[in-house]
């Protein structure tokens, strides 16, 4: 059974989604506060991670901004404003998805599913570090290092990374980035792959790994190392 952790000052709605979880195989655990979420996270393993933007204390991007200094676990985050630029926010210090409240508990079933399945998958079939100059990609940890500092990615960028970086000096066309990386981010890469390839590469700066292959896509341009 998958372990949620859902943190947000809401007592009914995690009473509501641990019933609802129980009845999909999903065991949640509701904590209150942000700060003990965060102790949560650091005494237990979870598979996934839901945080509320506003709580007391501790917004939900600086508890997402706090966990992706150590993990790559997915993290879901909920807002009652249903603002774009929480959204946003949220996706740049790490989130995996965003849901404005109210939302149906089916829909976050489905998203939840689909993310421990992705994960999982990228479990199974990476076991080993990719090296290069600098850069490290522990794909069985699902953890990216820079030197020896680990990057604040999204699930979307990690992605895209590990597909480039398995096969280097490949070029790879947005039509292949997409079908790659299907159902993560869906509207941001529905709009331009561009978009997070901007974004991976001011993560990895001052490495310049990524190059634009004019009228074709991107190449990963670095040699790997023993």
């Amino acid at each position: 059974m998958s372990k949620i952790l859902l943190i947000d000052d809401d007592r009914k709605l995690g009473e509501v989604l641990s019933e609802y979880f129980a009845q999909h195989q999903l065991h949640l655990s509701h904590c209150l506060h942000p700060k003990k979420g965060l102790e949560a996270f650091e005494n237990q393993d979870f598979d996934l991670i839901i945080l509320d933007v506003m709580m007391p204390d501790m917004d939900g991007f600086e508890v997402c901004r706090r966990i992706r200094q150590k993990s790559m676990v997915p993290i879901f985050m909920l807002t009652a404003r249903g603002e774009v630029m929480d959204r946003v926010v949220g996706l740049e210090l790490g989130a995996d998805d965003y849901l404005p409240k109210p939302f149906e508990p089916r829909e976050l079933i489905i998203r939840i599913q689909n993310s421990l399945k992705r994960s999982s998958l990228a479990t199974d079939s990476n076991t080993k570090t990719l090296n290069f100059k600098r850069l490290k990609i522990h794909t069985h940890l699902r953890q990216v290092e820079l030197d020896g500092q680990m990057l604040n990615l999204t699930t979307a960028e990690y992605q895209l990374l590990t597909l480039l970086a398995k096969s280097p000096q490949k070029n790879f066309t947005r039509d292949e980035i997409l079908n790659s990386l299907k159902g993560i981010e869906v509207e941001l890469f529905s709009r331009s792959v561009d978009i997070t390839i901007s974004r991976l590469r001011k993560k990895i700066a001052p490495l310049d790994y990524i190059k634009t292959v004019w009228g074709a896509g991107y190449s990963f341009v670095a040699q790997a190392e023993d």
